[in-house]
């Protein structure tokens, strides 16, 4: 789950610590001046002892490969912000940090190196711990923790063995997707194209045995369940989720396989959206690599079947459903008996039905459905339509008519509308006994087998005589052995753990016989599900979290992280979240009150990579402009859940900006504790607008606009300041405070700096957020444009309620639009009070 990283150049060199001329912005010297000052005093530690109200903020954590890119300055600005701007406003801020450690990057890396796959993992986190800490982000670096840790995934097989006890884990035998360069399995979700998303190797199909979690017993509550979530998550990653999920209300049909040469009859029982267009089945599908296709299939079509299912093995699900593709099969020598009308259905095996989408069998009925028609087309199979839509006869055009109409041909469903006939259909076929109504998902059960080492251990033991033994619980965690490392890690066909014999063999802990260790290894997403719920008390040691705790700061008030993770991490964490809750552990039932995603970094219009070779080199930005500007480039550059261009934005003018605003503090001249009141109205007023509207702005995550207004009040202050009160009035304090308490949510090394220098301790993180005055938002005056021939010739500031008449009587009074006009006549004015002025001249 963890961000994969585009360079692997350093972003944690070393800041200089040289000491600039007093007066001069140096931000080589605030580097290098706060971050140990916010770690002895604790700055983001939280309190957590119910003083005061509790708000939990997280990023999705980083896999450790390699050193920070761009993507992360990103995504951390933005989760940053938010935990800030909580801590500003009185909030007890839980804003934890770890790292998604396990992975198959770690274990080609240390075959590459001849390594064990921790020494590069914990070398990158070290490099990206420090990066983050340089980045000061707000992190409470006392609950770091890292998912390949013992004391980590020591809970993991806990709560896998939790769901073992439930019937939510279980093995089965099964066609799976398979990457034959990484040697693993993969699931549905990784496969991306037909390629292995990690490699981008072609995916082959391969039968094994495979541990599953029953995630489709929560389809409906997952589903149901995003009406929590709606107004607080992205629109489209509900769609995501509820099209991925797939519920589709419909029937369980029982079709009888009538007897053949030694193939005794059977029932095999298919699921339709449509049980109003049974009597327009005309065939019967089964999917090839089904071992339904092989149980059917009889001695004289049997070869045919298995030369057909070694083709299919190559085809990814995607080549399989396409419309666009010619439609192959292999007739099973078998028939299938219609429970409605008892019409025998020639049984075929083909690859555009799925083995394991509802059943793995389909009745067709080519006239209304697409593919079947195809599929008939292509064999002379019978084409009947029973479904009247006005439309040609499918039979005759070659386009199926799937849709609303009045059912023909169907006995006594006909002349009933479809919304009428699939009800009574399924009450034909209950009266039957044939079959029931049903809802199917798309969602499949999740394979969360790894062949690999670098992975949480399965806590199965595999006993001749006892079968399958759960490791007890106070003999977790099965570590993974220390003594693999380099060619012993290759890929062969299994898990490098099957080669481990010392650590395979094992008594069984229920008849002490000899037996073996589970060799498969858990999908890193497994890892990922749960780590939310470790964070409220990573150091306890009588389960995976403190039940005391827990209830205290979850759910997750504020989820920071990539859409990429909108089927695979967050459908998971969910489902975790749901499971736990029903275990009585916890009770919140969805794991993220709130969700943000942001966009990606590009460069050019196009995503960065070494291929293109239009990477950014994120250590190189820090080193040139500071972390406070690139930090701030981000976060302006466009709303979070947009894309950054950096070739679009300056972070060298964020970098100006920041020194202009860090100078303000050095020209205020009034002492701490002034009475605001007796400042400059003018000033105060933009100065207090400025801190309501970042307020409503902040939580609409709208955070750049937040920066425009927060410029508006740098000029304002700087004008005040040069050309107006001077830096001794009490309203300049009060500006160039609050910019310091706003700037803190984006450029903290400048808004600390400035925090010291008005003479604060440390730190204006805690400063909290500057109240505002109702009575300074009121606007005594606007500024008008008077425009001459659409040329502005003038601006005036008068009273918001000014008339038109009143408006354009001052316009015409003004000496700059009198010398505009020079003497000639006036043909029109336009006047829009109290902001524009029009003045067409004869």
């Amino acid at each position: 789950m963890g961000v994969q990283p585009e360079t692997e150049t350093g972003t944690a060199a070393s800041v200089s610590a040289e000491v600039p001329e007093e007066g001069t912005y140096s931000f080589t010297a605030m580097e290098a001046k706060w971050p140990q000052v916010w770690e002895d005093l604790k700055v983001f530690t939280p309190l957590d002892d119910g003083s005061r109200d509790r708000r939990y903020v997280l990023d999705m954590f980083p896999y450790p490969s390699g050193d920070l890119h761009m993507g992360h300055a990103e995504a951390f600005a933005m989760g940053d912000v938010v935990a800030r701007y909580l801590r500003q406003k009185g909030y007890d801020v839980l804003h934890p940090i770890g790292w998604d450690s396990f992975g198959l990057p770690a274990e080609n890396a240390a075959i590459k190196r001849n390594a064990h796959p921790s020494e590069w993992t914990y070398a990158n986190i070290d490099t990206q711990a420090a990066s983050f800490k340089r980045y000061a982000i707000s992190a409470d670096w006392s609950r770091r923790l890292h998912t390949s840790d013992p004391e980590y995934y020591r809970w993991t097989q806990w709560l896998f063995k939790r769901f073992y006890e439930r019937g939510l884990a279980y093995r089965k035998n099964s066609p799976v997707n398979w990457c034959p360069k990484d040697q693993t399995v993969l699931a549905n979700e990784q496969v991306v194209n037909g390629a292995c998303e990690r490699c981008g190797t072609t995916v082959t199909k391969k039968s094994l045995n495979q541990w599953y979690f029953k995630i489709t017993d929560y389809a409906d509550r997952l589903l149901d369940d995003m009406e929590q979530l709606r107004g607080h998550w992205p629109e489209r990653v509900l769609a995501m989720q509820k099209n991925w999920i797939g519920r589709s209300e419909g029937a369980h049909v029982n079709f009888v396989i009538e007897a053949d040469a030694g193939k005794p009859a059977r029932e095999v029982t298919v699921f339709t959206t449509r049980p109003d267009t049974l009597y327009g089945a005309t065939f019967f599908v089964v999917a090839a690599d089904a071992p339904l296709a092989v149980e059917l299939v009889t001695d004289e079509h049997a070869a045919a079947l298995d030369e057909y299912r070694e083709k299919v093995k190559a085809l990814t699900e995607i080549e399989r459903q396409s419309t666009e593709r010619e439609k192959t099969g292999v007739f099973t020598g078998r028939y299938a008996i219609n429970p409605l009308n008892g019409e025998k259905l020639p049984v075929w095996a083909a690859d555009y039905v799925l083995a394991d989408y509802g059943t793995g069998a389909i009745m067709a009925v080519p006239a209304h459905d697409q593919r079947d028609l195809d599929f008939a087309r292509t064999f002379d199979l019978p084409v009947r339509a029973v479904l009247d839509t006005g439309e040609e006869d499918p039979a005759v055009s070659g386009v199926a008519t799937a849709g609303e109409g009045t059912l023909i041909n169907s006995g006594e469903l006909d002349g009933l509308p479809k919304a009428e006939a699939i009800p009574a259909a399924i009450a034909m076929l209950e009266r039957q006994g044939t079959g029931e109504k049903f809802v199917n998902f798309r969602l499949r059960d999740w394979l969360l087998s790894r062949q690999r080492f670098w992975g949480t251990p399965i806590p199965i033991i595999h006993c001749p005589s006892c079968g399958e033994v759960p490791v007890p619980d106070e003999h977790l965690p099965v570590t993974l052995p220390s003594d693999l490392r380099g060619e012993d890690l290759a890929p062969k066909g299994t898990s490098p753990l099957a080669a481990a014999e010392a650590w395979v063999n094992v008594e069984c802990p229920s008849c002490h016989g000899p037996a073996k260790r589970d060799t498969d290894t858990m999908d890193t997403f497994v890892d990922s599900s749960w780590y939310f719920l470790r964070f409220v008390s990573p150091h306890y040691t009588e389960g995976p979290f403190d039940p005391e705790k827990i209830n205290d700061w979850m759910p997750v008030g504020q989820y920071v992280g990539g859409v990429e993770h909108a089927i695979l991490h967050l459908l998971y964490a969910r489902f975790f979240t749901k499971v736990i809750n029903d275990l009585g552990m916890i009770e919140a039932n969805e794991p993220f009150s709130a969700l943000l995603n942001q966009g990606q970094v590009l460069n050019g219009g196009k995503a960065m990579s070494k291929s293109l070779g239009n990477g950014v080199d994120l250590g190189e930005q820090l080193d040139k402009y500071g972390v406070d500007a690139v930090r701030l480039t981000m976060v302006f550059a466009s709303p979070p859940e947009d894309d950054v261009d950096w070739a679009d934005v300056s972070p060298s003018g964020s970098a100006k900006f920041l020194a202009r605003a860090w100078r303000l503090a050095q020209d205020v001249s009034s002492e701490t504790g002034v009475d605001f009141t007796k400042g400059d109205r003018a000033l105060r007023s933009v100065t207090h607008r400025t801190v309501a509207d970042a307020a409503e702005l902040l939580d609409a995550n709208k955070f750049n606009v937040v920066v425009a207004k927060l410029m508006e009040l740098v000029n304002a202050t700087r004008k005040a300041i040069d050309s107006g009160v001077g830096g001794s009035d009490p309203a300049v304090r009060e500006a160039a405070e609050a910019v310091a308490v706003i700037l803190s949510l984006f450029a903290p090394y400048t808004a600390e700096d400035m925090w010291n220098v008005l003479g604060h301790p440390a730190s204006v993180a805690n400063a909290g957020w500057p109240t505002h005055d109702e009575g300074l938002l009121v606007q005594e005056t606007v500024t008008a444009v008077v425009q001459v021939q659409g040329k502005v010739r003038d601006r005036l500031e008068v009273s918001p309620s000014v008339s038109e008449d009143q408006l354009r009587e001052l316009a015409m009074a003004s000496e700059n639009v009198q010398r505009a006009l020079d003497g000639r006549g006036i043909r029109n004015v336009i006047v829009r009070a109290p902001k524009l002025v029009n003045i067409v001249p004869a």
